[in-house]
């Protein structure tokens, strides 16, 4: 096994059970222990993980959210699936919205280009992919930039929100469970988000397994708001079910 595989494999362990533990990982994995540490301390160069006597606790347990730069590195085969199914929902026409976020920065990269569309985003990044694409017209939400995850908050982005209507917004989510719904760490963040639920007329979530059953500091929406929920073949079949019942229909990509 490769190390980027095993540590994969180790962020998934840590965010599923809370804390990972060296000697365990090692009989798991049948390395050394030396070799679970420098795994370790490669997750939390990226930002994934906090080193902790023994172990490791993902960062969010701790209430830390990593950049946008370390979250790009994790689940991407995943999250590419996810963008690819989520081309069945863009429209043939119209307007629609891209939350800031990996996987939707994901879809960006591959919206057709035979189709005239209306992008809203208040995402730098997706702005930035998309400047250049003459089959679309790209509105970018203003507002205060947040470094961490390159999108703008804050009231002028509220405002903006609050005077636009989409077809379909395409929401990205730090964490989702039935019992508290859509959350992120950040409140600026959550506060556009709820907004950018608002101004659509259907909404699709795109989120990766892990993020499932993670709850975070701020709720922005209820899984009875969204219409479709895109994730990977990873969601346990008991969740995958438990989600739907609350309202939208999932994908398995």
């Amino acid at each position: 096994m490769y190390a980027e595989e095993r540590q994969q494999l180790i962020l998934e362990r840590a965010r599923s059970q809370g804390r990972v533990d060296v000697t365990a990982l090692a009989q798991e994995f049948d390395v050394t222990t030396e070799t679970v540490r420098r795994d370790l301390t490669a997750l939390e160069r990226h930002g994934l993980v906090r080193r902790v006597h023994g172990g490791a606790i993902p960062v969010e347990r701790l209430g830390f959210e990593p950049a946008v730069a370390a979250k790009d590195t994790v689940m991407t085969e995943e999250k590419e699936r996810i963008a690819k199914a989520a081309l069945a929902e863009v429209p043939p026409g119209g307007a629609i919205l891209l939350d800031a976020g990996t996987t939707t920065a994901r879809l960006a990269n591959i919206l057709p280009a035979d189709r005239e569309l209306t992008v809203v985003t208040h995402s730098l990044i997706i702005a930035s992919t998309l400047s250049t694409r003459r089959n679309l017209t790209l509105m970018l939400v203003g507002g205060r930039l947040r470094g961490r995850t390159m999108a703008m908050v804050d009231s002028w982005a509220l405002h903006a929100l609050q005077e636009t209507f989409v077809d379909v917004a395409f929401i990205a989510t730090n964490g989702l469970s039935v019992e508290r719904g859509l959350t992120t760490p950040d409140t600026a963040e959550a506060m556009v988000k709820r907004a950018a639920i608002t101004a659509a007329r259907r909404v699709v979530l795109l989120a990766d397994h892990t993020k499932v059953g993670n709850d975070h500091f701020a709720r922005f929406g209820e899984l009875s708001q969204v219409d479709t929920f895109i994730t990977d073949s990873g969601i346990d079949d008991g969740a995958a079910a438990e989600i739907e019942a609350a309202g939208p229909r999932v994908v398995q990509a």
